[in-house]
């Protein structure tokens, strides 16, 4: 078997390189821990009845974990995707003994760079790569360091981080196709390429060229230089359109259910906007790099489309959305929404209720 990335090394550089979280005692490490678990049950509810969206499948309990417990997670789920497709793409074509442990090893440490920098930021994650239908992980340390920065009261900023995130679970548990779509879609990138072994020279650069940024943010190079094929830009439309989608209910619902539960809400919205915004050189390379300035437009672009659609045709007529892959937005629509609610609803949209 093709050994594209040395995962093992790639988790030892993560936790080496990972930033150490804020200081906690034990008692207030168990503490969030606790409050995050009940917050997650809290914001479930809220989220079920602002959305009418119930989960359809039995999902495990959200596992409250640290930064080296995030990366190893998704260390794990990215063997269980990447290890089958380097396999298919390689064939029967096995690398040179000595070529292959260099370059499983400069790319295991490549990944390992890029993702203790990524533990050190991200607050929670609907994980969906390792397990059906997912997990939900908190990053306990990051929630905890963001809330310290931005002064917001500790109960109302894990709870608007929870309603994010419980959106996000329930998009994947409410719509039992969503997971196999996206890893469907996934599949589809790779089978576009042309050639597997030029793929996965690409990939390999890709993850190089992140890694090389955190070091050097002059950097000028692209993760977008493995789109390769039209028919590679046609897949990552409609990723881009899906993960619009996902990113813009999202934040639709944060703010929906945000005012009636979370009396300091709008600071916290202020703050966090402030802080997307923000950082030094770095991390502004990083995020270009990594697609992060894209995920930041991909959140106002999608609340105002899903607002949009639900002012037109309600939350019942909004959640058509997720009754097939066909009914979701097309890219072009996203800025569009009376063109998503003619296609799916019909020019009328749908009839007023009765009374």
């Amino acid at each position: 078997m093709a050994q594209f990335v040395d995962w093992d090394l790639a988790a030892a550089t993560a936790g080496a390189l990972g930033k150490s979280g804020p200081r906690v005692s034990y008692a207030e490490a168990t503490e969030v821990v606790g409050e995050l678990r009940r917050l997650t049950d809290e914001a479930a509810g809220h989220v079920a009845e602002y959305t009418g969206l119930r989960s359809q499948v039995t999902h495990p309990p959200v596992r409250v974990v640290d930064r080296r417990d995030w990366a190893a997670t998704n260390i794990a789920g990215l063997r269980e995707v990447i290890n089958p497709l380097v396999d298919r793409l390689s064939g029967d074509k096995q690398p040179g003994a000595l070529t292959e442990a260099i370059g499983s090893r400069l790319t295991g440490v490549q990944a390992g760079t890029v993702l203790a920098y990524l533990s050190g930021r991200v607050l929670g994650q609907y994980e969906v790569f390792s397990a059906d239908p997912g997990q939900l992980l908190l990053v306990a340390p990051n929630i905890v360091e963001v809330e310290r920065k931005l002064g917001a009261d500790p109960r109302d900023f894990r709870l608007w981080v929870c309603l994010h995130e419980v959106t996000h679970r329930t998009q994947f548990t409410a719509v039992p196709w969503m997971r196999a779509y996206f890893l469907g879609e996934v599949q589809a990138f790779v089978d576009a390429s042309q050639g597997g072994e030029h793929l996965l020279e690409r990939l390999r650069r890709g993850i190089g060229t992140l890694s090389d940024a955190i070091k050097d943010p002059e950097s000028r190079a692209s993760v977008l230089d493995i789109v390769q094929t039209p028919a590679q830009r046609a897949v990552l439309d409609r990723l881009t359109a899906l993960m619009t989608l996902l990113e813009g209910h999202a934040e639709f619902v944060m703010d929906g259910v945000g005012p009636e539960v979370i009396p300091s809400v709008e600071r916290i919205r202020a703050g966090f906007n402030r802080r997307r915004e923000a950082g030094n050189p770095l991390e502004k390379a990083i995020r270009r790099l990594l697609g992060v300035e894209v995920k930041m437009r991909q959140y106002a672009e999608g609340r105002k489309f899903v607002h949009g659609v639900v002012e037109r045709v309600g939350m019942a007529g909004f959640n058509r959305i997720f009754s097939s892959p066909l009914t979701l937005p097309r890219l072009e629509e996203l800025g569009d929404p009376d063109a998503w609610v003619a296609r799916v609803h019909g020019p009328a949209g749908p009839l007023p209720a009765a009374g």
